[in-house]
């Protein structure tokens, strides 16, 4: 069984994520709430930050490969702030994509070692879906 070391950084970095995604969720069932969205923003990169360390995140959204994502992401953010959130969010989405779609293979692995969502993962239906994501059906 493999155990990972989560120091405290790392803890209230995923909380803050974790607060990021539930406020930007609340702020799109509120009919794009700006002010929702942009907290739930500003919760969502400084839990990333301190996730995987400042140093790290600087590293990982100023990459070259990663450009375009970045900067829709950040166009997206400007966008929340003036006050054009439904334009801001597509933005933001599509640069979410871009930057973290590296990342589906990993949180799918992750998510078949969870003890409840394994066995709902490994379900015909959410499988083919997850497989046509990841490329290749891998061995659970």
């Amino acid at each position: 069984m493999v155990s990972f070391e989560m120091d405290d950084r790392k803890k209230i970095g995923i909380g803050l994520t974790a607060f990021g995604v539930m406020f930007s969720t609340l702020g799109i069932i509120c009919l794009f709430d700006k002010g929702l969205l942009a907290i739930g923003n500003i919760l969502f990169l400084s839990g990333v930050a301190l996730t995987i360390g400042f140093k790290s995140s600087l590293q990982f959204f100023l990459r070259p490969a990663n450009y375009k994502g970045t900067l829709s992401f950040g166009l997206g953010f400007f966008l929340v702030v003036i006050g054009w959130p439904v334009f801001g969010m597509i933005l933001e989405a599509y640069g979410f994509i871009v930057l973290f779609s590296g990342f589906w293979p990993t949180l799918s692995v992750f998510l078949h070692k969870i003890p409840i969502l394994g066995w709902l993962f490994q379900q015909p239906f959410i499988r083919s879906v997850i497989d046509r994501y990841r490329g290749k059906r891998v061995p659970v």
